[in-house]
Formats: structure tokens, C-alpha cells, sequence
């Protein structure tokens, strides 16, 4: 489940840079892109769901991510989860178990697994299209479809919403090949905090008699 969630909450930040082809949905999401690319931090809470129905299966978890350039922190309070990254290391922390994995971060995965790389891949492995202009909760929003170009995305298609007015992610639905589907709901976000360096890079003195895997 810890990997899942990761893994659905950067592929929610990273394919909003990179969906192309469909001419308005590509003028949108370059605006988004635009207003991004301008801060120097970004930090959001947000809310995540899983429904299988076929399985009976329906979870929603919270968490948080704090991004600045290549550095991130990742929380998933719910399931006892912190990643962090320095922009060379990663330190994935499980409070089950008191035990954290390091990794050099071109061995941990995926381009998608980098949240950092919300700033990098754009045009690369989406088809966009957009949808509708629509209300959602009192607030108009774009609605725009992506189809995935790589298989390793492991998603048939994510719906996504951008707020008309902020040019800012509000929501977005996975749907899993799997047959899961993944919401992610943006709760709060801020921009241009000050964060230390030193927050994106694990502190074993802050986690007593931690286990260490050291993977480098």
C-alpha cells in the first residue's frame, strides 16, 4: 500500500507537466507549468483514496509534500510514511518496523518516483485532451483527460482539474489497470515558504534505535 500511495501522488504532480498534443489542454497545462516554474517552494496537503469495487476495497489516507527544486519531503501521517530526498540520497522512513531504506536516487525508480522531476519531463509520455469547463465545489474549473504513452504508468487514463482562476491542480482520478481507482484532492497549498535544507534529508538522532538499509 506505502508504494502505491507514493507512487500515485508523484505520478499526480508529475503529469501535470506532461501532457501534450490537444492543443487547448497543451495552452493550459502550459500555463500551469508557467506559474509553477516561478516558485521557489511549494508545499500542499492533500487527501488520497482508493476504490476497488469489484473488491470491496475503499481507503483514503492524508498526507503532505514540501518541494524545493530537487529536494522533497513526502508524508503519509496515516500509514506512518516520511521520504525524503536531497536531490542525490532518498531515505524512505516506515515508523512500522522503526526502519528507513537509503538509496542513491537514479537507483530508486522510476522518472516518475522523483517529484522534483515536476519541473523536467514535461512532454514526455501523455496525451491530453481537454474535456469541459465545468463547476466543481463552487469553483469553475478545466477538466482534462490523459492517456498514458508508456506502459509502466500503469493507468488507463487520469482525469484531472485545474482551477480556472489559480491555474492550479485541484483534483485528479487514476484509473488503475489494475481496476483500482486512485483520487487525489488538493486540500491546501502554499508557495515560496522558507524551508532548510537540512528538511529533506533524513536525521537518524531523531529516530532512536532506527534500522538503517543502506542500498548505495
Amino acid at each position: 500500500m506505502k508504494n502505491i500511495f507514493l507512487t500515485t501522488v508523484v505520478l499526480f504532480l508529475a503529469m501535470l507537466l506532461t501532457a501534450q498534443q490537444d492543443p487547448k489542454a497543451k495552452s493550459i497545462l502550459d500555463e500551469v507549468s508557467a506559474k509553477t516554474r516561478t516558485f521557489k517552494t511549494i508545499s500542499a496537503d492533500f487527501s488520497f483514496s482508493m476504490e476497488n469495487k469489484e473488491m470491496s476495497i475503499s481507503e483514503k489516507n492524508d498526507g503532505s509534500i514540501k518541494l524545493k527544486g530537487q529536494k522533497y519531503l513526502v508524508e503519509l501521517p496515516g500509514l506512518g510514511v516520511k521520504v525524503y530526498s536531497d536531490g542525490t540520497t532518498s531515505w524512505s522512513y516506515m515508523k512500522q518496523g522503526n526502519q528507513v531504506t537509503i538509496s542513491n536516487i537514479e537507483d530508486a525508480g522510476s522518472e516518475l518516483m522523483d517529484p522534483s522531476s515536476l519541473f523536467s519531463i514535461y512532454e514526455k509520455g501523455f496525451t491530453s485532451k481537454f474535456v469541459a469547463e465545468k463547476n466543481t465545489g463552487g469553483k469553475p474549473v478545466y477538466q482534462i483527460d490523459l492517456f498514458p504513452d508508456k506502459k509502466e504508468y500503469d493507468v488507463s487514463k487520469i482525469v484531472i482539474e485545474i482551477n480556472k482562476t489559480t491555474s492550479m491542480i485541484q483534483s485528479a482520478q487514476l484509473f488503475g489497470i489494475d481496476g483500482n481507482t486512485y483520487g487525489i484532492v488538493v486540500k491546501k497549498m502554499e508557495t515560496n515558504k522558507d524551508f532548510p535544507d537540512s528538511e529533506f534529508v533524513f536525521d537518524a538522532k531523531k529516530f532512536p534505535d532506527v534500522e538503517i538499509i543502506d542500498l548505495r
